[in-house]
């Protein structure tokens, strides 16, 4: 449905008591971030996913999936924060008890633009933690530099700090997102095709609670037909208006 222009879900927006806003994809691909498929091009091409995004990969193979891993960061080192990440980051900080973010991207560009408190759905990228459970030998700070780091007292492996295949979100995260999602006023779900659960299902859970849905993309979404607009364009160019930063 399209449902609420441009204008009317702006004045929801600063009209509203709480918002909460769902990320995806789409708001870091106008960064140049590349996705998770388009990051295995050239040498990485030949690799299954489940191979490169699993536990069961890591323990295979850890140093050719760490290595990826930090391949896809060099990769983020030379992105900056677009228009969309700006808008709701200056918002945050004008209103902190007005916005929740909540983002199923791993690259951090929100952090950077400045947002504080963002609820990541699927980890963070330039964050590592240990593979299994840690001993109080294990220390990340004292980890010894390897493909990946490890342990030097037990040889506990670090891995990057996202969420593989198979496994489930971080549950205290999710547990704060599901809050906003029943506690706030409007939802917005921006750069998302919609496809992927739990992240999606905030939306529902926002719209049965009461709230208003709006989707921001350019293209359609799996989430069109539960939200009261639907505002095709990308986060670059709708945002800032939406939150007065255009």
């Amino acid at each position: 449905m399209e449902g609420a222009s441009l204008d009317a879900v702006k004045a929801w927006v600063q009209q509203t008591r709480h918002i909460a806003v769902l990320t995806g994809a789409g708001i870091s691909a106008e960064s140049g971030v590349p996705t998770f498929r388009d990051a295995q091009t050239g040498y990485w091409a030949q690799f299954r996913p489940e191979d490169m995004a699993t536990e069961a990969g890591f323990r295979a193979l850890p140093q050719r999936v760490w290595d990826w891993y930090q391949y896809r960061r060099d990769l983020l080192t030379g992105v900056a924060p677009n228009a969309g990440h700006q808008a709701l980051a200056v918002f945050a900080q004008q209103y902190p008890d007005r916005l929740t973010l909540i983002t199923q991207n791993v690259d951090g560009l929100h952090q950077r633009a400045g947002s504080v408190g963002v609820l990541c759905l699927h980890g963070d990228i330039f964050e590592n933690r240990w593979l299994d459970a840690p001993r109080n030998c294990c220390h990340i700070d004292h980890a010894v530099a390897g493909h990946p780091p490890y342990c030097d007292r037990c040889g506990n492996l670090l891995r990057p700090g996202v969420v593989w295949f198979g496994e489930a979100l971080p549950f205290a995260t999710l547990e704060a997102a599901q809050h906003a999602a029943h506690t706030c006023d409007l939802m917005l779900v921006v750069g998302t095709a919609g496809a992927v659960y739990p992240a999606a299902g905030l939306a529902h859970q926002a719209r049965a609670a009461g709230a208003r849905v709006v989707v921001v993309n350019p293209a359609p979404s799996e989430l069109d037909g539960t939200a009261h607009g639907v505002l095709h364009g990308t986060a670059a160019e709708v945002l800032p208006q939406l939150f007065g930063a255009g």
